[in-house]
């Protein structure tokens, strides 16, 4: 049987990750986590708190609640971070043995806090970038202490080409496969300029996939329409739309022929739901296929169906409960198996869920395999 690969977790970085792994000319501007006078632990950028350190548990969102609003309250912490936090959340070692245990054999891990400040620290692009580093840094680390069972991904940006380019030759030699990048535009061009066509063909060479996944990351709606108290973890429109920045960027890839020009790229969606998917498909070729004909020309002339470059070079997580059996005979077999842990919206019981929707591990090569091993360039 081939091994079941879980495209989704998360691990989490080590209170100084980032001072550790930092060029020492940045390391005023690396983030941190430190603890207030109440206890609660806090990701720190140059003294601003970015948000609170949560230690996460799968399936009970309910508590992370209640420890914001004991925070909100200025009520004493209910735990210390550093007191509860298992070694297999933060350790990459404790988290390979600690597949077995999931009733998995790889997994793609990517950052936790690395999740929360890309967009609030894009006001400088050399703190940006350097804190990055620092994260892919302790990525090749991973390769070697995950022994060979954990892949994880790369935080980048496509801002500075010069920095991405020698981050790619970087990571390719560490054995890093996946690198996380914003489903947005860069600096006011659309990711399918052809500024950035070295850049592709860069992930191309160094076999390196680019991924996009939830994360803080510029936003594609106009802030106006987010309406949230600073405070709050997560904005209402960014959980109902999780799927509508990886569909624009997408499409831009594909009917301005960016992944026509380079057939060997391949894109990863993760943690952005897939229940779109199908739905998608239809509506990228019949807005492309109507435009072309009321225009009189496409943007691009392309040899295939819009669909079919999506189905050759892009594959998607799917959460069990969004059924991917379904989805695969509508969409076709596009889409992995993934837990999002051990984050609280996630699992610790993947297999399981996957079996009560009628998902089998030993049948289902695609979901369970096939496709993340795609991205994963093997």
């Amino acid at each position: 049987m081939t091994s079941i690969i879980d495209s989704d977790q998360h691990l989490f970085e080590p209170r100084t990750l980032w001072v550790d792994h930092i060029d020492p000319a940045f390391r005023h501007a690396a983030l941190s986590i430190v603890d207030d006078d109440l206890g609660y632990a806090w990701l720190t950028w140059r003294d601003h708190r970015l948000d609170i350190a949560d230690v996460q548990i799968p399936g009970d969102t309910t508590r992370l609640g209640r420890h914001r609003q004991r925070c909100r309250e200025q009520l004493p912490s209910e735990y210390r971070y550093d007191e509860i936090l298992p070694p297999h959340y933060w350790d990459p070692s404790a988290r390979a043995e600690h597949l077995a245990v999931m009733g998995l054999d790889e997994a793609v891990v990517f950052p936790n806090f690395g999740l929360l400040w890309e967009r609030r620290l894009s006001g400088s692009l050399d703190a940006l970038t350097a804190n990055m580093t620092a994260w892919n840094r302790w990525c090749a680390t991973v390769v070697t202490e995950g022994g060979g069972r954990l892949h994880p991904v790369a935080h980048l940006t496509l801002r500075d080409g010069q920095w991405l380019e020698a981050q790619l030759a970087f990571l390719s030699a560490a054995g890093v496969r996946l690198a996380m990048i914003a489903p947005a535009a860069v600096d006011g061009r659309p990711l399918s300029h052809h500024d950035h066509d070295p850049l592709w063909a860069a992930f191309v060479h160094h076999g390196i996939t680019p991924v996009f996944h939830v994360a803080d990351q510029p936003r594609i709606l106009d802030d106006a329409f987010y309406t949230d108290p600073e405070e709050n973890f997560v904005p209402v429109l960014e959980s109902i739309f999780l799927w509508t920045a990886p569909a624009v960027a997408i499409t831009d890839l594909i009917v301005n022929g960016t992944l026509a020009r380079h057939p060997e790229l391949r894109v990863g969606i993760v943690e952005l739901s897939s229940i779109w998917v199908p739905q998608y498909l239809m509506m990228l070729d019949g807005g492309w296929e109507f435009t072309t004909a009321l225009n009189g020309r496409p943007l691009v002339p392309l040899e295939l169906r819009p669909s079919d470059y999506f189905r050759r070079q892009v594959r998607v997580s799917s959460f069990s409960y969004e059924q991917p059996a379904r989805l695969t005979a509508r969409a076709g077999d596009l889409f992995m198996c993934c837990s999002d842990f051990p984050h609280s919206e996630g699992t610790a019981t993947p297999i399981d869920d996957y079996d009560r929707v009628g998902s089998d591990s030993r049948e289902d090569a695609g979901l369970f395999h096939d496709n993340v091993d795609s991205l994963l360039m093997r």
